[in-house]
Parts: structure tokens; C-alpha cells; sequence
């Protein structure tokens, strides 16, 4: 999202919704993207995914409708500790990225499938350091991997999709180590809890739909 004070979050409606728009990418439409070569091997339990790429907001909302999906928290992944906080973060100065991290079950959806979602409808992996209105390097492309697996299979990934020339530009998305710091309460959920948000209607509802129409085998069913 923006970067705007709080707690005065309920201003920031008054902010042009005009305003977001030049240099983002279509967001009624996902990009078809072919399905990774490799994947990591299922396993037994839970596994733990941490992505990045813009504001997590929209990043929440779309794997939140995803088969397979057990829970999603909102954070910040990359820097420190201590300046894990919204404030913080906004400064652009802590190394941070607005990140979140999916707990879900790998016999029901794989991490290259979450992989696949992600560079597909959830972020452009194209842009450096910002998504649709957003910029700063808090909103860059990143895949933090929680296994050597996991890494394996995104530098793959990364290179499949390069080597057919899917994006009209160069792949950005870094591969970087960190912990997942979760963000404050108010930012959780924030899609279901504020569904007519100008900033979710003008840019997350949009990707909900798109992975939908997209992926309507992966969808949850709309309740």
C-alpha cells in the first residue's frame, strides 16, 4: 500500500484512487505461465513458504483463496528485529520487504505451484523495487526459501521462465535469506476485513478475480 501514517490508516481513502495508475501491469488478467520442470518433493505435514513483492495486502489476498492454503500472515522479511515495524519499514532504510509467509499442505498445492501464482497474478517479478503504486525497495521481488529445496526449485524456475521469454523483460526477483517477522495486527487479513478499501478495490480485488478466472481449479470456492 501507500506509505501513510498511522494510526490515521482511514485517511488515506481520501487519496486519489486516479492517482495508481501509470507503470503496473495489468491486474485484471494473470499472466499463463508454464508449470515448473521441478518441484519440491511433498513430504509429510505442513510445509512454509515466505514471498515478497509489493504490498502484502494483495500478496495475502490472493493465496488466502488459495486450495491447499492453511494460513497466511502478513510481515516483513530481510532486515532486523528490531526494525520490523510498519514505521520502520516505511523509511525504506531497514532492508525489510513487505513479505508473507503460507503454511499449507504440499498434497494439495506444491510450492512450484505457489511459485507459479506468485510470478503470475500476485507480482510482477519484472519490476525493481515497486508494484503498481508502490515504490521503494520494501516492495522488491523477493523468494525467500525455507529449504535448500526450495531454492533449488526457484532458481530453476526463475530460469525456465527466462529461457521461454514469458515477461517482456528480465526476471528481478532475488533469492534472499532472513527471517519472517510478522506485522502488526491491523495489516492482517486487511482484504477481508476492509473490502471496500479504495486501494484493495482499485488493486487487489482485480488479482483475486484474475487468479480465479485464471486458476479455477486451484480457487476456493467464493463462499
Amino acid at each position: 500500500m501507500m506509505k501513510i501514517a498511522l494510526p490515521a490508516l482511514a485517511a488515506a481513502a481520501l487519496i486519489g484512487v486516479a492517482g495508481f495508475s501509470a507503470g503496473t501491469r495489468a491486474a485484471e488478467r494473470a499472466v499463463p505461465l508454464p508449470k515448473s520442470t521441478i518441484d519440491v518433493p511433498p513430504g509429510t505435514g505442513s510445509q512454509t513458504a515466505v514471498f515478497a513483492g509489493g504490498c502484502f495486502w494483495g500478496m495475502e489476498a490472493v493465496f488466502e483463496h488459495v486450495k491447499g492454503v492453511k494460513s497466511i500472515t502478513a510481515g516483513y522479511a530481510g532486515g532486523a528485529a528490531g526494525t520490523a515495524t510498519y514505521d520502520q519499514v516505511s523509511t525504506e532504510t531497514t532492508r525489510h520487504a513487505e513479505a508473507i509467509r503460507i503454511v499449507y499442505d504440499p498434497r494439495i498445492v506444491s510450492f512450484a505451484t505457489l511459485l507459479r501464482i506468485n510470478f503470475s497474478i500476485a507480482q510482477d517479478p519484472t519490476e525493481l523495487n515497486r508494484q503498481g503504486p508502490d515504490s521503494g525497495s520494501s516492495y522488491r521481488s523477493v523468494v525467500f526459501p525455507q529449504s535448500p529445496a526450495q531454492a533449488q526449485v526457484t532458481r530453476a524456475y526463475i530460469a525456465q521462465l527466462g529461457a521461454a521469454h514469458v515477461f517482456p523483460r528480465p526476471i528481478v526477483t532475488a533469492i534472499e535469506t532472513g527471517k519472517f517477522y510478522p506485522a502488526e495486527a491491523y495489516h492482517q487479513h486487511f482484504y477481508d476485513r476492509n473490502p471496500t478499501y479504495p486501494y484493495i478495490v482499485m488493486w487487489d480485488k482485480p488479482k483475486v478475480a484474475a487468479f480465479k478466472a485464471a486458476y479455477p481449479a486451484l480457487a476456493l470456492p467464493t463462499p
